[in-house]
């Protein structure tokens, strides 16, 4: 079983930065893509960024250009970090961990990230 634990979110202004952190425990197989999925109030949850193994990424084009994500394959650690923040950017993110073989897939609980204008 993996488990999944976010941290970094919280209250930030407008045009300010946040730096997520994920950790991974449990059993890790090495094949994997993991990554932040949003999702605002009365919305779906969406992509944000997400990053394989080899370190190959992915942005939502809502965020290209203003975030950046890393991870530590040593530590099963992925990280987002997040600059020019916009109130659009409001919500709850979620690591996700999913295996390239199995496509079996992992969620963390969440952390809410808030940006006021």
């Amino acid at each position: 079983q993996v488990q999944l634990v976010e941290s970094g979110g919280g209250l930030v202004q407008a045009g300010g930065s946040l730096r997520l952190s994920c950790a991974a425990s449990g059993t890790i197989f090495s094949s994997n893509t993991m990554g932040w999925y949003r999702q605002a109030p009365g919305k779906q949850r969406d992509l944000v960024a997400v990053i394989t193994s080899g370190g190959s990424t992915n942005y939502a084009g809502s965020v290209k250009g203003r975030c950046t994500s890393s991870r530590d394959n040593a530590t099963n650690t992925v990280y987002l970090q997040m600059d020019s923040l916009k109130p659009e950017d409001t919500a709850v993110y979620y690591c996700n961990l999913k295996y390239t073989f199995s496509g079996a897939n992992y969620w963390g609980k969440g952390t809410l990230v808030t940006v006021s204008s």
